[in-house]
Order: C-alpha cells, then structure tokens, then sequence
C-alpha cells in the first residue's frame, strides 16, 4: 500500500470515529433558518465533529453545506432506497426504505442532537432522542419543550456540544475555541 493509500485509511478511520452530532430541522426553510443551520454545520465541522441528518433539503441541506464546506463528515439518513436523493452535500448516504421512521435513526446516530427550528418531524426526532436518553438541544420553535437545553445561536450551540461531548482533538478543541473568542 503507498502513503497516500495509507492516509487515506487513517482519514476514514479518524472520520469514522468523530464524535457525531445529528442536525435535525424541517426539509424547507426561510432563509434565516437557512443560514443558522449552515452556521451551525460550519462550525460543528471546524470543531471535529461529524454532521448526520435526514439527508434531503431545508434544514439538512444547510447544515450539511456548512460542514461541507469546512470540511466536515456529512451523514444522510434517506427515507427512501435512492442514494442519489440524497442532497449533494452528503458525503455518506445511508437508504433506508423506512419513510419518516427513518428519524429514528438520524437521531440514534448522533451522539447530541440539535434541532433547528421545524415541524411535525422534528418533534418526533426531538421525541425519539429524549426517550433514547440523548441531549437535546434547540435553536427557537422547540427551545421551551420539557427536556430540551435551549441555544440562542449556533455559536451557543456549539458551546453547549463541547461541553456534552469532547471534540476529537485537542488541536480542534483549541482551534474553535479561539475562534469562538474572535467573535465575542
């Protein structure tokens, strides 16, 4: 195996082994919410952290954009059995054929879960994941629901994430720290 075949494997193995946050939120958006969950997969991605969602639009394609483009471990729960409906920012498709029992899964493979706005489906990953003992985390709509730790931003989100799960790397920790510190 050469060296470049050999960091290949590393990269895989340490992205397969970052800590996962499931993103969860309505598959349309305004452009405001838009923008948070892109905030939000941007930084979650910077700090190590791998982004899963349900793989489609709104909420999950701008989450997934922002981690994207920093770089980040995207993970798409599909409802259907087509890897290709994924939204093209999902670096790992997983079909289901489950429709929306799918959210079962998005939130049980995240390690914190942190819904961005949403509707009906949100409730019912915010739901499955309180009862499956996971934090729960809520930017605006679901922040008052009993059990959920209420975030005013992404940057307050991303807070709340380092403090209920070690990021991967002290170099991450330190690096998103600092950049945090800049905004302040």
């Amino acid at each position: 195996m050469d060296a470049g075949a050999s960091g290949d494997m590393e990269n895989r193995t340490s992205e397969s082994e970052a800590p996962r946050v499931a993103v969860i939120g309505a598959g349309a958006c305004d452009a405001r919410t838009e923008a948070v969950a892109e905030e939000l997969g941007r930084l979650l991605a910077t700090a190590g952290y791998a982004v899963v969602c349900g793989g489609l639009g709104g909420v999950m394609r701008a989450a997934c954009r922002g981690a994207y483009k920093a770089g980040g471990l995207t993970i798409g729960i599909l409802p259907g059995l087509d890897r290709a409906a994924a939204n093209e920012y999902v670096r790992v498709p997983v079909v289901t054929g489950l429709g929306n029992l799918r959210n079962g899964l998005v939130v049980a493979n995240g390690d914190v879960v942190v819904a961005v706005e949403g509707r009906a489906g949100t409730l019912s990953e915010i739901g499955l994941a309180l009862k499956a003992g996971l934090p729960v985390l809520a930017l605006g709509k679901w922040s008052a629901l009993d059990g959920v730790r209420a975030v005013d931003s992404p940057r307050a989100a991303l807070e709340a994430v380092l403090e209920l799960l070690p990021p991967p790397g002290r170099a991450a920790a330190a690096g998103i720290r600092r950049e945090l510190e800049l905004k302040k």
